[in-house]
């Protein structure tokens, strides 16, 4: 997958639900270097939100149907993953119709119009999750749907360098949080952007709000 988009570690954090120190930990062990910009003002691609999810959860310990404990995955799983991340060709996906999953063997396969087998030869296994699904860690961050965050609202890796935006425009979510917080009335915002629903306006605030709440949790690496 190319390295489309673009996002701050603040954003990228946000976005995926991974705590900005351990993405910096990562980043430093050359666990995942973001892809975009590794040096000075780092940058995460689309495909970094994903991965950034991989490690998180394959590293982390889990708990199977019947309510065993899974331990962590190895990091030889880890590295397999990230590569067949890396390899996807984009765009890949429609966001209403395709997946991406990963397995804790660290087997990537995505489902959508073909099935699960047209893109990686991977089988449905147990012990699954979808990366672009919302996504929550233990330590009480939650990273919203990576294609459709919420009904009205998308992600889209080459669209306005794949920020959250309202759906068949320009406008990205961030700009409309950012007048709302400079005190700029619901009414008075849509004013500015006549096409601009009320509905459209509540849920990128509630996006917004989110990403910010994922900001305020600190975690040690």
């Amino acid at each position: 997958m190319q390295p489309t988009g673009a996002y701050t570690a603040d954003r990228a954090s946000a976005l995926s639900g991974v705590p900005k120190s351990t993405m910096h930990y990562w980043a430093r062990t050359a666990v995942l270097v973001p892809s975009v910009s590794a040096s000075k003002v780092k940058l995460w691609s689309y495909a970094d939100l994903m991965g950034l999810r991989v490690i998180y959860w394959l590293r982390r310990q889990k708990t199977d149907a019947a309510g065993s404990d899974v331990p962590p995955s190895s990091m030889r799983a880890v590295r397999r993953a990230l590569a067949r991340l890396r390899g996807l060709e984009e765009p890949l996906w429609h966001p209403d119709q395709t997946s991406i999953w990963v397995n804790g063997q660290g087997a990537l396969y995505v489902r959508g119009p073909g099935g699960p087998e047209a893109a990686m030869g991977q089988i449905v296994l147990p012990g699954e999750i979808n990366l672009i699904a919302p996504f929550s860690t233990t330590e009480g961050l939650r990273g919203p749907n990576l294609a459709v965050p919420r009904p009205t609202l998308r992600i889209v890796p080459g669209r306005l360098s794949g920020s959250p935006h309202v759906e068949h425009t320009r406008l990205e979510t961030r700009v409309l949080f950012a007048l709302h917080r400079d005190g700029l009335s619901g009414a008075a915002t849509r004013t500015l952007y006549p096409y601009l629903t009320e509905a459209q306006l509540a849920e990128a605030l509630d996006l917004e709000s989110q990403l910010e709440a994922n900001l305020a949790i600190r975690v040690a690496a």
